[in-house]
Formats: C-alpha cells, structure tokens, sequence
C-alpha cells in the first residue's frame, strides 16, 4: 500500500469520525430536550416525596445495621437518670438547707 493509499485512508477516517461526532451531538441535545422536557413540577413533587419516603426506610435500618441506635439510647438513658439524680440532690441540698436555717433560728445565740 502507497503513502498516498494509507493518506487517504485516514482522511476517510477523519471524515467518518467527525460525522460520528456530529450524530452524537445531536443525539445529546435531544436526549438532553427531552430529558428537560419530562420534568413537569409535579413530576418533580413526586420524584421528592419517593426520594424522602425512601430515605426515611432505609435511614433507620442503616443505623440500627450500624449499632449507633443502642449506643445513641444508652447514652440519653444515662443522661435522664443522671439528671434525675442530680435533680433529687439538689432537692435534698434545699431541704437541708432549710432546716438548717430553721435551727439557725430557733436557737438563741450565744454570747461568749
């Protein structure tokens, strides 16, 4: 095969892949159009609320496969008694206090 058979060879390739090219521009820009197209407000409403509910199911089921639901649990458990026993001993510290006072005022003072 000469130089000038292969040349041409491969300005027929060119040709036919810049026509290719061309072809799938065109096919983008419509698929692309179309694509635009299709999505209507209420399409758009809908694909919103599938999306939700389906992250809404598979949410909880990912993090219980995780474990950080129990740990997550335990922890608020522990801060509610927590708070609780720290409640009640400030309830008994007010009661204390009280009662102290109490006594501080029915005892006559003392002179030295």
């Amino acid at each position: 095969m000469s130089f000038e058979d292969l040349q041409k060879k491969v300005r027929q390739a060119e040709v036919a892949l810049e026509a290719k090219e061309r072809q799938a521009a065109a096919d983008w820009r419509q698929t692309k159009s179309t694509w635009l197209q299709a999505w209507t407000p209420g399409r758009i409403v809908v694909a919103g609320l599938v999306a939700g509910f389906a992250v809404g199911k598979l949410e909880p089921a990912k993090s219980v496969a995780k474990g950080n639901t129990v740990l997550q649990m335990l922890t608020a458990v522990a801060g509610m008694f927590a708070g609780g026993s720290a409640q009640a001993a400030a309830g008994k510290a007010e009661d204390a206090a009280q009662s102290a006072e109490q006594v501080a005022q029915a005892t006559p003072p003392v002179d030295a």
